[in-house]
């Protein structure tokens, strides 16, 4: 069969010239991308033949082998894994099977220094091998299948790549690189020793190298002969499962190895927790926190999840079924004995250990995010990366709410800054005295809220606000009613329930003001009348003019309003009740227009200004526009 020639998908061929010009300084990283590619391959295998062990009869011992050839000038990464048939190797490795490519050369563009971070993100460790190799020839036969049906796939990655059926007598993968010339420390025993003791020492399959062995010198019939070089596999890597091992055996080195391994991510991980737990339920969790959040942290159709191994045996990949979507950035594995080792996705969806399981591990993260906590500067990271996907879990997860509400951290009127952020625990123990309730506002950015007229009443009393500028903020407040006893209480609430806070003099204030200010309150009604449900004097405004307050039982807040507007969604039309501040000089020039005509352009100015400051937009702003123009220039 003649070699047919592929073109690259468009995204592979940008990625190979990327990647080429960028590793520079962490050129050694294509030796683990494929040691862990050879790695994942053997797992496979492994779980298939639990079923079906016809598959690895003829050759049952599971390797992976590194050879240089320094006179061909190329260095082979082999296993005896699952292997691939020719529709395969064109799947994978002449595309990005994965969605997002967009996103990965947005990030790689801005900071070149970074691409190898993003290579393990992205799911294209097989490509780094174009960062030492100016061509690349795979050589596999998918287990199971026929010697004729073995595959050979090459390409000097400049945008096509040849691939054809060839006979193969043995199942696995040979990953052959032809190295640059500026590459061949590549070929040197010490420099694939030394690398793969680093990064690959944890892999529990057994990493052999190619090379020279001494037999000790020796002496026959009395003459002496010197040390005899001989050439072999020699295992360099230590081969045990890192995980089995008791925590206070394993050094931070090696547990951040094994992370790197375990999720291809070039960076190193914020935190990891390794339990195990013995009894009615045994199983050993090794889960670590990323210092970045994934790019498809928010995808929908990517599939997150820990690793399930039973007995130390692979099963699957991206568990979903062991922690709550909301700790979906947590990565790691679980290794139970409580489940049968052909068990299947759907069966492990219906089963009792299943759920079991998901509780402990939850708790688990939990634990481990907690004590995180504890390190301010390290949580500041966690929660710049994690912090809106963790406000998804009082809702996802009841019976953890108390605990993961404790973790929630919000930025606040006394913060300061957008990032500096405050817990619910911190804002209750600052409270006045007298305060019961837990004040929030919710925003489109965090200048808006900061500056919002909402804002004002309660600031001159010293009372705390949460300022809120997620989406997410809008569905955590409107499904979550208090917090230690405490009610949380919209800041643009008609009622404030300030309590014991109101101010008997204010009250009185008040009432002195409706009866001074009843005139203007009735003449605004009347020039609003059909656009606003009532109009009354505001204690809650303090150097503003006039807001807009929604019943009580109102639905939509305006975040709400603007993301169903934005979804093309249609939104029911919504009247407010109007404050005003008798006091502000606005008001006081409105009050004394004696010309009614014109006394509604005041009404319709005051009233646009309102839900312009709450809403962030208005309907006609044209018109607003004109008549604040004709009320400033006609005198």
């Amino acid at each position: 069969m003649t070699a047919q020639v592929h073109g690259f998908q468009t995204e592979v061929t940008k990625l190979l010239k990327l990647l080429a010009n960028s590793l520079y300084s962490n050129k050694e990283v294509f030796l683990r991308e494929l040691i862990s590619n050879a790695s994942d391959a053997v797992d496979k295998l492994r779980f298939l033949s639990i079923t079906s062990p016809e598959l690895t009869k003829d050759d049952p011992n599971f390797w992976i082998r590194v050879r240089a050839d320094e006179k061909a000038g190329t260095l082979t990464i082999s296993d005896n894994g699952i292997g691939m048939t020719l529709n395969e190797a064109n799947e994978h490795l002449g595309t990005i099977a994965k969605s997002g490519t967009e996103e990965f050369f947005k990030n790689l563009s801005k900071d070149q220094a970074k691409a190898s971070q993003l290579i393990g993100q992205f799911g294209v460790g097989f490509y780094s091998a174009f960062i030492v190799a100016d061509r690349v020839t795979v050589l596999s036969r998918a287990a199971g299948s026929k010697p004729e049906e073995g595959v050979r796939w090459s390409s000097d990655g400049s945008g096509t790549y040849e691939s054809e059926n060839i006979t193969r007598n043995e199942r696995g993968t040979d990953v052959v690189l032809h190295l640059k010339d500026s590459e061949k420390e590549f070929l040197n025993e010490w420099t694939l020793r030394e690398t793969i003791t680093r990064y690959s020492d944890h892999i529990s399959t057994p990493v052999l190298l190619w090379c020279e062995k001494h037999e000790p010198a020796s002496e026959k019939d009395g003459e002496k002969k010197e040390d005899k070089p001989v050439w072999g596999w020699e295992q360099v890597n230590d081969a045990k499962a890192l995980w089995t091992l008791a925590p206070k055996d394993v050094k931070d080195e090696q547990y951040i190895a094994f992370y790197k391994h375990l999720t291809h991510d070039y960076g190193d991980p914020l935190t990891w927790a390794h339990n195990r737990v013995e009894g009615d339920l045994e199983y050993i969790s090794l889960l670590y926190i990323p210092k970045e959040a994934p790019w498809d942290l928010y995808s929908r159709d990517e599939k997150h999840g820990l690793k399930l191994y039973v007995q130390r045996v692979f099963i699957m990949d991206n568990s979903e079924e062991f922690l709550p979507n909301y700790l979906r950035f947590v990565k790691g594995l679980v290794d139970t004995t409580a489940l049968d080792l052909n068990v299947s996705r759907e069966l492990l969806q219906k089963s009792p250990v299943t759920r079991k399981l998901k509780r402990a591990l939850t708790k688990r993260a939990l634990s481990m995010i907690e004590k995180l906590a504890a390190d301010k500067d390290k949580y500041q990271i966690f929660w710049s990366q994690y912090g809106r996907v963790m406000k998804e879990g009082p809702i996802e997860d009841p019976s953890d709410r108390e605990q993961v509400m404790k973790l929630l951290r919000f930025a606040s009127t006394k913060s300061g800054t957008a990032a500096q952020t405050v817990s619910l625990e911190d804002y209750i123990a600052r409270m006045p005295e007298k305060q019961k309730n837990i004040y929030y506002l919710t925003a489109g950015s965090y200048e808006a809220a900061a500056n919002s007229p909402y804002l004002e009443t309660l600031r001159k009393k010293g009372i705390e606000v949460l300022l809120l500028t997620d989406r997410v903020d809008e569905w955590l407040m409107g499904n979550v009613r208090d917090f230690e006893g405490h009610s949380f209480v919209p800041a643009t609430a008609s009622d404030l329930q300030l309590g014991d806070l109101a101010d008997k003099d204010d009250q009185k204030k008040k009432d002195e003001a409706e009866k001074d200010n009843k005139g203007v309150v009735e003449r605004l009604k009347k020039a609003l009348e059909g656009k606003v449900t009532n109009v009354r004097i505001s204690t809650r405004l303090v150097d503003s003019p006039s807001c807009i307050v929604g019943e009580q039982d109102q639905m939509l807040t305006p975040q709400m309003r603007r993301m169903l507007e934005a979804a093309g969604q249609s939104v029911p039309e919504e009247k407010f009740t109007l404050e005003i501040n008798p006091e502000h000089p606005l008001i006081r020039q409105a009050a004394d227009e004696t010309d009614e005509a014109r006394f509604g352009k005041w009404a319709d100015f005051i009233y646009g200004q309102a839900l312009l400051a709450d809403q962030g937009s208005l309907k006609d702003p044209s018109s607003f526009v004109k008549i604040m123009n004709e009320l400033i220039l006609k005198k």
